[in-house]
């Protein structure tokens, strides 16, 4: 079974090398003291078995082989690690529309969701949760067939706005005939950060992270227009 890269890993595995490479040195220094202490006072009617001294050289070689495949191994992690980080950096301070039903509300700048049913609807309702699983906004939509978009501004039913944080979107669509509908939702937020779990890389969207591989497409935010006095 292969083992998740991370950063802590990867270090953790570089200094496992550099230990064994550390202690290899110093036991093959031994080695070669003892062995030479041997030549110097081996009995000349029963000299050294050179069959075992060959075993042995041998055994030290190979064990040194594979600290070498070991450390470069360790390269080629940390080259992997810094190049997914340098492709990732590219996607922070943009926005990104991703496949998920969690969205992020930062309290000031509206949500836009896009939504796609699989099969004809004829009542489509967008419902948003709150983390604790509340009911917090509700309101039918177009049941047209296609992709959809709806912009929540955070307001609440009955009247507010809702507190920053991560929200649930739910699309519950019904047919002609009252059946459920299969919808999917891609929502868009702003990369703020990038971050490793389990040897892989996600984007920091508010509070969530989000797998590159859910990544529908990317802009550059609109900058805030300004006035002149």
């Amino acid at each position: 079974m292969a083992s998740d890269v991370t950063i802590s890993n990867a270090l953790n595995s570089q200094q496992s090398t550099l230990n064994s490479s550390a202690q290899l040195a110093e036991d093959f220094d031994s080695f070669l003291q003892l062995l030479t202490t041997q030549l110097q006072n081996q009995d000349p009617l029963s000299p050294l078995d050179t069959n075992e001294f060959t075993s042995q050289l041998v055994q030290f070689a190979g064990v040194e082989q594979q600290i070498n495949v070991n450390q470069k191994l360790n390269s080629l992690v940390s080259l992997g690690i810094g190049s997914a980080f340098s492709s990732a950096l590219n996607y922070v301070g943009k926005d990104v529309s991703y496949l998920s039903s969690e969205t992020y509300y930062d309290g000031t700048n509206p949500v836009e969701i896009s939504y796609a049913i699989d099969g004809v609807p004829d009542k489509t309702t967008i419902n948003i949760y709150s983390e604790d699983g509340d009911l917090v906004f509700s309101q039918d939509v177009s049941d047209d067939q296609g992709v959809e978009k709806f912009v929540w501004d955070g307001q609440r039913k009955g009247g507010g706005l809702v507190d920053p944080g991560t929200y649930t979107v739910r699309v519950d669509s019904l047919d002609a005939q009252g059946q459920g509908l299969k919808a999917s939702t891609v929502v868009k937020g702003n990369v703020r950060g990038i971050e490793t779990q389990n040897g892989q890389t996600f984007l920091l969207v508010g509070d969530r992270a989000v797998s590159i591989g859910n990544i529908i497409n990317v802009s550059t935010p609109n900058a805030p227009s300004s006035t002149e006095s």
